[in-house]
């Protein structure tokens, strides 16, 4: 049989074809078209056989990785690095997974956040003053590892890891477990407000603007880590010849769609003594790879050039005007689904 890849498919706003990223009409373009997957699941591939779907949450694949339960993930970088501290600090077992390549969506910025009123602007001021004040810190957030790792840093470059040393991750506004050190209630939402409402000292939240954190009266103090939707490779996979191999198809498949977003092929005509104007045209903007493409007739040569649609240094609406003026006819603008520059566009 075949090898497989087993793929973490995720579950929530990128399944979905009408919210956020549209990971299915991605992997269509690439080649991976699925059925099932915008519905819930089972998830299947449709047009290849190397390929097998593992649904599940972003929040778990950290860990299937690691148990080599799934082969590859796609995920957002956050909630990878959430299992990661999760297993390291919890439960002393140190991971180490490979991120492979970023799909360019879901971007957002994990932030420590405090009260505006609180006069310091830095996390290490925050936590001098804190620190000063009480024995036991409350900390929320809906990644309590991240946010733990985060005050654990913090804390040892102003001295006092050590007196809070200790920790308790819970459920919000359980029992606190210890009596000094950190506790981190996990969220399920709205972590602004909690902290707002004095049902903590300080937290770490996802944003994108940090506007919702301002309406809030939050500032954020430290920005922790910016996060992506990314493809994620368990150990071991890398190590096995044919499954990379199958990863390396997987990969270049997708970059090309990736790549090819934002950018049309222009394709026309010019008379052939007007064609010299137009390839010094192309060169100046380096509107081609190694060299014009180009077939040469009796009178006329064809060019198909690669434009950016959304390069506001040279407007594609200008291109195409000013290539008019040099003698372009039959000017035509293409879609592209897929651009692969060649095969080291993917490096394992």
């Amino acid at each position: 049989m075949q090898n497989q890849l087993t793929i973490g498919m995720p579950a929530g706003s990128l399944a979905d074809p009408n919210r956020g990223g549209n990971l299915v009409d991605l992997l269509e373009r690439a080649g991976f078209k699925t059925r099932g997957y915008e519905s819930g699941g089972p998830s299947r591939f449709t047009s290849v056989d190397f390929l097998y779907g593992g649904d599940g949450r972003p929040q778990e694949f950290g860990s299937q990785l690691a148990l080599e339960e799934l082969d590859v993930a796609i995920a957002g970088d956050d909630w990878i690095e959430e299992r990661r501290l999760e297993l390291e600090l919890e439960y002393d077992t140190p991971i180490e997974l490979s991120r492979i390549m970023s799909l360019h969506r879901g971007g957002v910025r994990i932030v420590g956040i405090i009260d505006s009123a609180c006069p310091e602007d830095t996390i290490d001021d925050y936590l001098r003053r804190l620190t000063a004040e009480r024995s036991r810190l409350v900390l929320v957030s809906e990644m309590p590892y991240i946010a733990l790792g985060w005050a654990r840093e913090a804390l040892k470059r102003i001295g006092k890891l050590d007196a809070y040393a200790r920790f308790s991750v819970q459920k919000y506004k359980s029992p606190p477990k210890i009596d000094s050190g950190i506790v981190i209630y996990e969220t399920w939402g709205k972590t602004e407000s909690k902290i707002k409402n004095g049902g903590a000292d300080f937290g770490v939240e996802i944003t994108q603007s940090g506007s919702a954190l301002r309406n809030y009266g939050l500032k954020i103090v430290d920005e922790i880590i910016r996060s992506e939707t990314s493809i994620w490779a368990a150990p071991a996979l890398l190590g096995d010849p044919e499954k990379k191999e199958l990863l390396r198809m997987f990969l270049l498949n997708l970059y090309g769609c990736i790549n090819a977003e934002n950018k049309v092929l222009l394709a026309f005509n010019v008379e052939s003594s007007r064609a010299a104007e137009v390839e010094a045209y192309l060169t100046k903007h380096r509107l081609y790879g190694n060299e014009p493409t180009k077939s040469t007739g009796e009178r006329y040569s064809e060019y198909t050039v690669q434009v950016a649609a959304d390069d506001p240094e040279l407007p594609l609406a200008r291109i195409r005007y000013e290539l008019l003026k040099l003698g372009a006819q039959n000017l035509d603008t293409i879609p592209l689904d897929s651009s692969i520059p060649d095969l080291s566009a993917i490096e394992l």
